[in-house]
């Protein structure tokens, strides 16, 4: 039975109902096939069940009865009926044949058009416009997406590239037919659901009836109201493998073949359905100690893409390339070339880290089957969609048998007519009623023989038998037809008593006749995850603005602190006892009046910190040791116990038996103490937290510190 489709929606603004009767469409020859049905609103349940929201207003405390707010029940049910209109019309394909309904209309407009001969795509899209809604922006770029691929649309001109990202050109200077393949899969008028378009006009297959899983072979991607559909593409002669196997009840397995290549990991795909994951990478080749070949992309990319990326991160400094040339045509070839001492084998790890090469995809298949979105898993997609070829191949046969046993039928009646001359008997009939009787009186001794009862329409046929035909009848080549007919209807018996091998046989003749050449151009492997940081080159110089507070990589103006990583972080500690960590970049504000800055390691700092500061509100010195422990990145850590405290003294060591042992302070000569030259012994200030006090040096202001003991290993 036809499905129901959802209502249509046009991009223009709602207008008043028009409610004069439209007039009656042309008649269109009669096929055999189910009942045009009529596109009607179909509820779809949301994943998560979205509630319909009807809001009641209020006046003066009262609730407003329906009848006063006559856009009321407009409003209530727009976005439900919105989101089913996008859902089931516009972005999921259907599970019968794959198809979303833009790609639908656009192969039925080709077929319709179908002459054997390449029509221009201007002329495709503006014939497919009889029947999608939605202007030709989308048609003709739908069509540029099927033609790329190549399995159902045959192109010719300029359909852009899949490798480069090239568009194509304009849809008035290229040309497309319907494939051979196309033709044997998805047409057949006797068996496909047919509904009115949308204005009425002409009618449209609800769906075609395909005898193939289009939607693994062709992949899908659309984003709808509320959930979004990403269905990876397989290959032909796989699925052709995996149906046979299906049909025969054995096991399989089916993986995603990109046309671009490369290499996938597949562990995590999970069948196709929501939270898999495929990482994918591109295909790279060690020419030299100076050169690399990219000679097969990552699904989802294009050289162009892939070489922004590149450069990019050289831009950055996460990798060092000379420079990369681009000759791509028919296949990927893009060239990076290394500076002198590069290491090739790392730069290709640091490629896949940092680069477009390596990427990760979120496989989601979503398809529309009884009227509603449904997430299966692809192995659920195909063998669903194997069963439905099963049926359609089923209902060819039965209409065949039928078309055969009517030939047979009509065969031996004609035979029986012009052989007995029952003809003659009607030469004095003055009434068609008495010609069907006396014809119905010839045909009364031979009516065992028949396989069915005669009819007044047979009867009515015989009439029309022109004399010529009569005159011309040949006894041997009736019986040779006869026979070829009971051959045909004992085959097709036959094939019905079989079905599941004569399915089989199917998928089988389109492996022979589709299949040879399309090889796996996707090599799966495990792949194994790379660490950024056991990769990436110290080829960054970290630079230190201390009176400003900024830090940055590559400024030669300022003062050098040491080589670092693309994904260090920077350690700094302030005048002012605030210490704060940040990952480097180009130019990074820590704090004013920085007095330490450095790398902070990755396995954490196991640095000693000697300290003296001097607090501004009792003006006391004090001294502490500490190590810093974990810290957060960006966030500012007092080191101090008040605000507007002053660092006197620091210094860091890597070992707690490289810490100074006693300093000599000296005091400021404006303040009142009497001895202004002191000693102090730091053996006594235990190690502890950053957040500790420490022990009081003095409580005058300091002027100087200076280390006195002698350890300075």
């Amino acid at each position: 039975m036809p499905k129901k489709k959802s209502q249509k929606f046009s991009d223009q603004p709602e207008l008043p109902l028009d409610t004069t009767p439209a007039p009656a469409p042309e008649p269109v020859a009669e096929v055999k096939s189910a009942p045009i049905v009529p596109a009607a609103s179909v509820p779809v349940a949301l994943p998560g069940g979205p509630a319909v929201f009807s809001p009641e207003p209020r006046r003066g405390g009262k609730t407003v009865q329906e009848e006063d707010s006559p856009l009321a029940h407009s409003y209530r049910t727009w976005f439900l009926d919105y989101a089913s209109y996008v859902i089931l019309d516009r972005a999921v394909p259907h599970l019968d044949d794959g198809l979303k309904p833009v790609q639908r209309r656009i192969l039925h407009t080709l077929w319709e058009m179908d002459d054997g001969r390449f029509h221009k795509v201007a002329n495709i899209v503006g014939a497919t416009m009889r029947f999608h809604p939605h202007g030709d922006a989308s048609i003709g770029a739908a069509l540029v997406a099927i033609g790329q691929r190549g399995f159902l649309i045959d192109p010719q001109g300029n359909y852009g590239n899949l490798l480069t990202g090239d568009e194509a050109a304009a849809p008035r200077y290229i040309e497309a037919r319907l494939t051979p393949f196309a033709k044997d899969v998805l047409f057949n008028p006797k068996t496909t659901p047919w509904q009115l378009s949308y204005d009425g006009r002409n009618r449209e297959p609800v769906t075609l009836p395909a005898k193939f899983p289009i939607v693994l072979l062709e992949g899908a991607e659309g984003i709808a109201v509320g959930l979004a559909t990403k269905i990876l593409p397989h290959n032909f002669n796989d699925l052709c493998r995996a149906a046979i196997n299906h049909l025969q009840g054995k096991t399989f397995r089916i993986y995603p073949d990109f046309p671009t290549g490369g290499i996938a990991d597949f562990s995590e795909y999970s069948d196709g359905e929501r939270g898999g994951k495929v990482k994918v990478r591109a295909k790279i080749e060690v020419r030299s100690k100076y050169l690399l070949a990219i000679t097969e992309l990552p699904f989802g990319s294009t050289t162009e893409s892939l070489i922004e990326s590149i450069l990019a991160a050289n831009a950055k400094g996460k990798i060092k390339i000379k420079h990369v040339d681009d000759n791509t045509a028919d296949t990927v070839e893009i060239l990076v070339h290394l500076p002198a001492g590069s290491d090739p084998e790392q730069l290709v790890q640091q490629l896949y880290v940092f680069t477009g090469c390596q990427s990760n995809l979120s496989p989601a298949a979503c398809v529309i089957q009884d009227d509603k979105p449904q997430f299966l898993g692809v192995r659920e997609i195909l063998k669903r969609s194997v069963d439905q070829t099963k049926a359609l191949l089923k209902l060819e046969l039965e209409i065949r048998l039928g078309e055969l046993e009517q030939q047979w039928h009509w065969d031996s009646l004609e035979r029986i007519f012009i052989e007995e001359r029952i003809y003659r008997r009607i030469e004095k009939s003055k009434t068609w009623e008495s010609v069907l009787e006396e014809i119905r009186e010839g045909l009364k001794p031979f009516l065992r023989q028949f396989r069915r009862p005669v009819t007044d329409e047979d009867l009515a046929r015989l009439t029309e038998i022109r004399i010529k035909r009569i005159s011309a009848f040949n006894r041997f080549q009736a019986d040779e037809a006869m026979k070829k007919t009971e051959e045909g209807i004992k085959e097709t018996k036959a094939s019905l008593k079989n079905l599941t091998s004569f399915a089989v046989a199917w998928f089988e003749m389109l492996q022979e006749k589709y299949g040879k050449g399309i090889r796996r151009r996707t090599s799966y492997d495990e792949i194994e995850q790379i660490n950024a940081a056991e990769v990436v080159s110290a080829n960054q110089r970290l630079y230190v603005n201390r009176e400003d507070g900024f830090i940055g990589l590559n400024w030669r103006q300022h003062e050098f602190v040491q080589e670092c990583t693309i994904l260090d972080s920077a350690l700094c500690l302030m005048r002012d006892g605030s210490l704060k960590v940040a990952k480097v970049d180009e130019k990074v504000f820590m704090g004013r009046e920085i007095i330490h800055c450095a790398v902070w390691p990755k396995e954490g700092d196991v640095n000693f910190y000697t300290m003296i500061y001097q607090e501004k509100a009792t003006g006391k010195a004090f001294a502490k040791k500490f190590q810093i422990g974990g810290l957060s990145r960006d966030k500012l850590y007092p080191l101090v116990k008040s605000e507007g405290s002053r660092v006197v003294y620091l210094e860091v060591s890597a070992k707690e038996k490289d810490m100074p042992k006693s300093v000599h302070v000296s005091l400021d000569g404006r303040s009142g103490a009497r001895i202004r030259e002191l000693d102090f012994d730091l053996t006594h200030v235990p190690v502890s937290s950053r957040n500790a006090k420490g022990l009081t040096v003095t409580k005058w202001p300091v002027k100087d510190v200076k280390r006195t003991d002698l350890t300075l290993g």
